[in-house]
């Protein structure tokens, strides 16, 4: 046998697992289009007649973005695609759920959202696109590392200068687009500057200078950069009262600089300090005082003598049992407002599906998470890494704060829940952030070409041929 007729793993006829990702995919499809003939049935004894174009509309939008994974990054994690696409179109059927309710439905909103959030998904689906055909290389984003942090203060900053919604400063409004949320940008953005940051500094900030309780103490002069991103996220909570993007902010940085140095003495002032900081801005904050008592006691009435929005969510959840009462089927228009549709979307979820189909949904998120864990693990660069390990951190932060706020574990943050809920900020860049790890994990498990045999190597094998 020659030499040229042998064959590796690692040069040619590597599984890419685009036929999986294509069959996952079409469960992805069908389980949302029977989710929406069930509730068209269960609250108006008929069919959508929409079902169609709502099918045809995910189908191309779901098998376009599959072409183009096969093209562009044909080696890439086959799981990302199915679940984000089937977690958009569980999203997009609660919505429309949710419009048929008319106390839900608020005017000044402009009427029914499920077709705006189609809108938004579209061009949340457009913008991965676009980030598969031109980031050929993720390694190309760490030439943007301080760029990246010029871009997300400016994202965080904004909003400051818009007027509050539901006592927040989290919007801000373009003529002829509508309101949108940096923060979810912001997170992509910041990820990027992080991951850049800590690939140079990370021998400096692992050093300790003494032991004490059995953690490794950093060195004062390496606490600089922790303290600024403490010091920001605490601005961002007492200039916008926004508990959500300050907890994620700093959250996300603390769980880069661990992994980054593997110190576990970074978690704990990590903990200290996000614990002092949010005792201390909500011992003055009204609107985080209002939250955090609500968190508190759930069933006190409100001011308008109202039952919360708090209580309301539990009572869904309680009323849903383990198997729900059926789509269509609950109550959640009591919880009031456009609520149903953002904060509060997973309690919709818990009453209708029950306590199965909660833990089906947080499964898949559970999953999501895991992938971009697993790419993490398996990129053959430290920026990748921790890039990686960076946007799995803040989807898995904003997953756990939104969940948490809904079922009672924390205080209600205000953050959305992302691809389930109402809000074109969020699924934009929850898109570009699905994009982003599937090029990290397209080069990762990209098989290296094998080596091209030396003259000296064939000529021996040429010799011992028969």
């Amino acid at each position: 046998m020659s030499a040229s007729n042998t064959t590796t793993i690692t040069s040619i006829g590597a599984p890419n697992r685009r036929n999986t990702e294509l069959a996952l995919l079409v469960f992805a499809i069908v389980i949302p289009l029977f989710a929406y003939v069930n509730v068209g049935l269960a609250m108006n004894n008929a069919v959508p007649t929409s079902l169609l174009g709502y099918g045809v509309g995910l189908g191309v939008m779901a098998g376009g973005a599959h072409l183009l994974v096969r093209k562009y990054a044909p080696y890439a994690d086959p799981l990302m695609l199915p679940i984000a696409t089937l977690l958009n179109g569980l999203g997009l059927v609660l919505i429309w759920r949710l419009d048929q309710e008319p106390t839900i439905t608020t005017p000044q909103l402009g009427g029914p959202l499920a077709p705006k959030q189609l809108v938004w998904s579209a061009i949340g689906l457009a913008l991965f696109v676009i980030v598969l055909i031109f980031l050929k290389d993720h390694r190309i984003l760490q030439r943007y590392t301080y760029i990246s942090m010029f871009a997300a203060l400016v994202l965080l900053v904004l909003p400051v200068f818009f007027p509050p919604v539901y006592g927040a400063r989290i919007w801000i409004t373009i003529p002829g687009v509508g309101s949108l949320q940096p923060g979810e940008f912001a997170k992509v953005v910041i990820t990027v500057f992080f991951a850049g940051y800590l690939m140079v500094k990370r021998d400096a900030l692992a050093l300790a200078s003494r032991r004490f309780m059995g953690m490794y103490l950093p060195r004062g002069r390496d606490l600089g950069p922790i303290l600024v991103i403490w010091a920001m996220s605490m601005l961002i909570l007492v200039f916008e009262t926004d508990l959500g993007t300050s907890l994620l902010f700093f959250g996300l940085f603390v769980i880069m600089l661990y992994v980054a140095t593997e110190r576990t003495s970074w978690i704990v002032f990590g903990l200290l300090l996000s614990g002092a900081g949010a005792v201390a801005v909500g011992s003055y904050e009204s609107h985080v005082q209002v939250r955090v008592q609500n968190w508190l006691h759930p069933l006190k009435l409100a001011s308008n003598g109202g039952v919360t929005e708090t209580a309301q969510s539990q009572y869904a959840f309680g009323s849903g049992g383990i198997f729900g009462s059926g789509l269509g089927q609950g109550y959640s228009r009591l919880i009031g407002g456009i609520a149903p549709k953002s904060d509060y979307i997973l309690a919709t979820v818990g009453e209708e599906l029950g306590l199965a189909g909660l833990m089906a949904v947080l499964l898949l998120y559970g999953l999501l998470i895991e992938r971009g864990i697993r790419t993490a693990l398996a990129a053959r660069d430290p920026f990748g890494k921790l890039l990686a390990i960076g946007l799995s951190g803040a989807f898995a932060l904003q997953v756990f704060v939104v969940a948490g706020g809904v079922t009672g574990l924390i205080p209600l943050t205000g953050m959305t829940m992302p691809f389930l809920a109402q809000g074109g900020s969020s699924v934009i860049a929850n898109w570009a952030l699905i994009a982003i790890l599937l090029r990290i994990s397209d080069t990762a498990r990209r098989p290296a070409p094998s080596p091209a045999p030396s003259p000296d190597a064939e000529a021996t094998q040429v010799v011992r041929s028969p």
